[in-house]
Parts: structure tokens; sequence; C-alpha cells
């Protein structure tokens, strides 16, 4: 049996990977729950008034730009030393190997049919070109709106009003 403490890190830790991904038996099982309790701990997590709490405030942190931002560094400039570990490796590793991974920059995996592995990568200069695009549009806009502050007139520079 679990600790109260540790019951209450896997549900925190479910929260975070909910919020992220909004799969819950796969959230449950990167928390660190068996498969076979994955998808009942799920559910009485999302049954939880505090789990919903803690859910929507992940979420409401993690929308916007910067969480786009960055995934589109990690995609730029992350490591493919786990992937190529894994198209290197002679047999499939164990799942608590493949789990520990960082394979985010994988964008396929399939067997091929001469017994082989074929891992795609996700293109660095796509997501370079956006997160270019993505980070300029952030400065026009702050020049923008830097331009219509010091254009629009403000309070001391308001003429007297006639009385």
């Amino acid at each position: 049996m679990p600790s109260s403490d540790s019951k209450t890190a896997r549900r925190r830790l479910f929260c975070c990977w909910y919020a992220v991904t909004g799969d819950p038996e796969g959230s449950a099982v990167r928390a660190g729950y068996s498969r076979e309790e994955a998808l009942p701990q799920a559910l009485a997590c999302l049954r939880s008034r505090c789990c919903r709490k803690q859910i929507a405030q992940l979420r409401t942190a993690l929308s916007g730009t910067d969480s786009i931002l960055t995934g589109l560094r990690r995609l730029a400039f992350g490591s493919s030393t786990d992937a190529v570990k894994l198209a290197f490796s002679d047999e499939l590793p164990p799942p608590d190997i493949i789990s520990s991974l960082d394979l985010y920059n994988v964008s396929e995996i399939k067997r091929v049919k001469g017994g082989g592995v074929e891992i795609r990568l996700f293109d660095r200069m796509k997501a370079l070109e956006k997160l270019f695009e993505l980070e300029n549009s952030f400065s026009g806009r702050d020049m923008a709106e830097s331009l219509i502050s010091a254009l629009a007139p403000g309070e001391e520079d308001d003429p007297p009003e006639d009385t």
C-alpha cells in the first residue's frame, strides 16, 4: 500500500500529465500507476474536485504562446541521442527503459521488412522557421504597441479644458 505522500505525489503528477496530454490512462501510467490500475485511478482523480482544480490551473498556466514556443524550441534544439540509442539497440528495450527515453523529436517509428527500425524525426528547419515567425510576430506586436503609445496623447499632453 503506497504512503499518503506518494499517493499525493502520483495524483499531482497525474494532474500535470493530464493537463498537457488530455489522456487519462496514459497520464496515470506516466504518474506511476500500473497499466491495470491506470484507468480506474485516472477516473478517481478526475472525479476529485482538488484534481480538477489543479488541472484547470495547470491548463491556464500552460495555455498561450509560451508552451508553443517551448515546444518549438525543443524540436529545433532538442537532443536526438535517445532516438539514436533506440535505433541502434539490438533488441527492443524493456518498457521502463523506453518510457524514460526523451523521444520528443520523434515523429514516427516503424519496423521495416528487413527486421530493422526506421525512426523519423521532426524537421528542425521547419521548427526554426516557425519559431522565427512566431518570435517576429511578437516583437512586431510590441513595436506596434510602443508606436501607438507614443502617438496617443497621454494625460499630461491633453490640452486643458475650457471652463
